[in-house]
């Protein structure tokens, strides 16, 4: 038992040091790509509404492609092949050799496949708010960014909450991914402690513990943010 202790825990002798390094890469990759697959999940999903049908098709390519892909062939796609690309673009220029670190690489990929299935969210939360509350923003002569802002979002947020909380989640446990490009994430540490030391069991098990602590933490934020989406309605 103290073995174990001595193992995981801090110090020369320990690893607890490199798991919790590599927890702290897992959660800024993680709020690094949120902001990330948010926004262009927003913007997928308006393409998808638009009256353009280049526009229109061309979101729902999007979203077809990177539902479709497994995240890992994804994340390939990005670290190899857009590295490969840019080194060829800079030596076609003469510019010094450009990549994407993997870090970045990891945040692209994530981002992209959340994005995907965060428009489709999106698309559901804008089909769920009546029509006629834009009709009776613009009555009240209000600009269309107005009444996006101050009437649609408000609901937006609400209503797309559960589904957006999903994503996250999944989001979390999708970091995993990045171990196999080099990144020291929760998993790579854990592989790499578990090799040295010849206790898989140890490490992969204190591995579950951080993420499933991850888990808990958003899953009360989620419910804070819950709440206070909700603060009009318990007002009642």
């Amino acid at each position: 038992m103290n073995e174990y202790l001595t193992l995981i825990g801090f110090g020369p002798d320990g690893w607890g040091d490199d798991l919790l390094s590599g927890a702290s890469v897992t959660i800024a990759l993680s709020l690094a790509t949120l902001p990330l697959g948010l926004v262009v999940g927003f913007l997928i999903s308006l393409a998808k509404q638009s009256d353009d049908r280049l526009l229109n098709l061309s979101a729902n390519i999007y979203t077809t492609i990177f539902r479709g892909l497994p995240e890992l062939l994804t994340l390939f796609l990005v670290y190899f092949g857009v590295n490969s690309a840019l080194r060829s673009f800079g030596e076609a220029v003469g510019l010094p050799n450009i990549a994407l670190s993997s870090f970045v690489s990891g945040m692209v990929a994530l981002g992209l496949v959340f994005s995907a299935f965060a428009s489709e969210v999106f698309l559901s939360a804008f089909r769920a708010i009546p029509h006629g509350q834009r009709e009776g923003g613009a009555a009240l002569g209000l600009r269309r960014s107005r009444i996006m802002l101050l009437i649609i979002l408000p609901q937006l947020i609400r209503i797309a909450l559960p589904g957006l909380a999903n994503l996250w989640m999944n989001l979390l446990k999708d970091t995993a991914l990045v171990s196999v490009i080099g990144l020291a994430d929760i998993l790579r540490q854990s592989e790499i402690a578990a090799r040295v030391s010849r206790e898989p069991f140890l490490f992969f098990g204190a591995a579950i513990v951080l993420y499933l602590v991850l888990t808990m933490i958003s899953s009360m934020g989620i419910g804070r943010i819950d709440r206070w989406t909700k603060r009009g309605e318990m007002a009642k």
